[in-house]
């Protein structure tokens, strides 16, 4: 759809868009049509960011805005990790508003990438961030587009499941929804072997395997895991992981600090897509942040586990300096 006059106008909410034009301008030296084309944007807003970044003083000498250190982190994360594409977002006050935020920005970046593309498979992981990007995703009608939960779910009722994370996204797309139909950890390494030997779940799996885009959380050792605090199997605690050298998960899948799957039976009872998998799906985001998040974000992204990384100021500064050494 073509945009309006009242789109391409420089709103409040555009202050970090504004902030990477500027950048991408005055220090990297980018024409107004390289730029319009690295952020999905008309030449006109381009031209209407800068004229309003030099009016309002963000632009003189330097790049008056604490988004400079972000839109830096960014660059960096690029280079060092070799991402389509990274966010990063000044580091809240209150930590508790973390998930909030890059649920925010990572909505923003869902929504733009389903509207150039209404169709394919998206599939979904779990976790607080993306129920928070449930509420920032933009509705539409994209009838040839599927969802697809990308790990099984809690087997009793609380507010946050894979299961409603992957309704709200079809629901507010009105498209086809699939659910992996199994609890995120089977009983034994062989019990999850026996469910997925299953015709049902060769088709889920299939399916999930053609996945166009993937957006999932990641999350680390402590309390405030969700999958640490309502998804572990009772016969497993954190401090075991941890010994095996755990820095956290993706999908249900636990990770030591480059990437690799850690070798405990956990890994062999998780109902999910392999985490070597999510290599051959074109767009993975990433959105998860928090300092606590540091290790598993920095490990996640020197596995190639991820594409597109939305994270905060203070989690992306921590993930290179463990990076770095």
């Amino acid at each position: 759809m073509p945009r309006t006059a009242d789109q391409d106008a420089v709103m409040p909410e555009d202050s970090q868009t504004q902030v990477r034009a500027a950048w991408l301008y005055y220090r990297e030296g980018l024409t107004q049509a390289e730029i319009a084309a690295r952020l999905k944007m008309t030449r006109l807003r381009v031209n209407r960011l800068l004229v309003e970044a030099r009016s309002s003083g963000l632009v003189n000498i330097t790049i008056n805005s604490r988004l400079e250190s972000c839109v830096r982190l960014e660059h960096a994360l690029v280079e060092t990790f070799g991402l389509k594409e990274a966010i990063v977002l000044p580091a809240p006050d209150d930590v508790e508003q973390v998930a909030a935020q890059i649920g925010k920005a990572a909505g923003e970046v869902l929504s733009r990438i389903v509207e150039e593309k209404p169709s394919g498979i998206v599939g979904v992981g779990w976790g607080g961030t993306l129920r928070e990007t449930t509420r920032h995703v933009r509705a539409g009608q994209y009838r040839d587009l599927t969802v697809s939960s990308m790990m099984g779910g809690l087997t009793y009722g609380i507010e946050l499941n894979t299961f409603e994370i992957a309704g709200r996204f079809a629901q507010l797309w009105q498209a086809e929804c699939h659910y992996l139909a199994a609890p995120i950890y089977a009983g034994t390494p062989q019990s999850r072997d026996t469910i997925l030997a299953q015709d049902v779940f060769e088709a889920a799996f299939a399916r999930i395997r053609a996945t166009d885009v993937a957006i999932l959380s990641a999350g680390d050792l402590s309390e405030r895991s969700f999958l640490v605090r309502y998804g572990l199997p009772r016969d497993v605690s954190p401090a075991e992981l941890a010994e095996h050298g755990a820095v956290g998960d993706m999908l249900g899948q636990f990770i030591d600090s480059r990437g690799d799957p850690i070798d405990h039976s956990i890994n062999r009872r998780a109902i999910a897509l392999p985490l070597e998998g999510l290599r051959r799906i074109p767009t993975v985001i990433l959105a998860s942040g928090g300092k606590n998040k540091a290790a598993v974000i920095a490990a996640a992204l020197r596995a190639r586990l991820a594409s597109v990384l939305i994270t905060d100021e203070d989690a992306a500064a921590a993930a290179l300096a463990l990076h770095r050494g």
